[in-house]
């Protein structure tokens, strides 16, 4: 079941230890800025929640996994400011899920493009399925995936960050994903997926929440100033979408 509300949907329920977090969008599962707001604040809330031993992310059907930031806002921002607030919304969740002292699993059940490949990125393990291919195709409208780039570029390295961002047309696979160390595992049905998904959470809440912990900080390591780096990849952005180059490309996707 889909949800059909506008800002989309979030829910969160824990089960012996394991909460799993799921979002929703009638559009393809993308995020408005609202649901990314009510996603930073669950995974903080998650964060110290001790009953929580590892996040799974996860999000509603059985088609795209996240087609990444709203159209319909990014067609809306009409100065600098609105753009950088704007592309700040997956800025705050990816710095959330880095700092998250809970281990976060992603499922990817299909086609993730944008923002959705750096929340996949963030994640610090992932499942997917052969159907989750993956797409940046920010620079074909004249902006970049300036605040995803270190995101994908700690999990992916820089040569896999420029091939997915110059061939910004080309959808890369799944397996292709996985050789590049997004994925570390990848299925040929959602069923398949659910099943080792299951029972790999379950074997990680069983661990000791300290030593959990203290894996994440050492995976994490280095990242420490992501909290200003994203806001001024926010600024980058926000700026570029002003250009007469994409707002020529975004009007030609809008009529199209």
């Amino acid at each position: 079941m889909t949800t059909t509300r506008e800002n989309g949907s979030l829910y969160t329920k824990v089960i012996n230890g394991i909460a799993t977090l799921e979002f929703g969008h009638p559009a393809s599962n993308s995020f408005p800025a609202v649901l990314l707001e009510r996603l930073e604040k669950e995974l903080e809330k998650l964060s110290e929640d001790e009953e929580v031993k590892v996040i799974i992310l996860r999000s509603e059907g059985d088609r795209a996994f996240c087609a990444g930031a709203s159209f319909d806002e990014l067609l809306a921002v009409e100065n600098m400011q609105q753009g950088k607030v704007f592309f700040s919304g997956f800025a705050n969740v990816i710095n959330a899920m880095r700092s998250c002292k809970k281990l976060i699993i992603g499922r990817i059940q299909g086609k993730t493009v944008g923002g959705g490949v750096g929340l996949a990125a963030a994640c610090d393990y992932c499942f997917a399925t052969e159907q989750a291919a993956i797409k940046l195709s920010e620079l074909s409208i004249g902006i970049g995936p300036f605040v995803i780039a270190p995101a994908i570029e700690r999990k992916m390295g820089v040569a896999a960050l420029a091939e997915l961002t110059l061939a910004a047309q080309d959808w890369k696979n799944a397996y292709w994903a996985k050789e590049k160390g997004l994925y570390a595992r990848v299925f040929e049905s959602i069923g398949e997926m659910d099943k080792e998904l299951q029972f790999f959470s379950e074997k990680l809440a069983s661990y000791n929440p300290a030593a959990l912990y203290e894996m994440k900080k050492v995976l994490w390591e280095g990242t420490e100033k992501w909290g200003s780096l994203l806001q001024e990849r926010a600024a980058i952005s926000g700026e570029l979408v002003l250009s007469d180059f994409t707002r020529n490309a975004l009007s030609k996707i809008k009529n199209s």
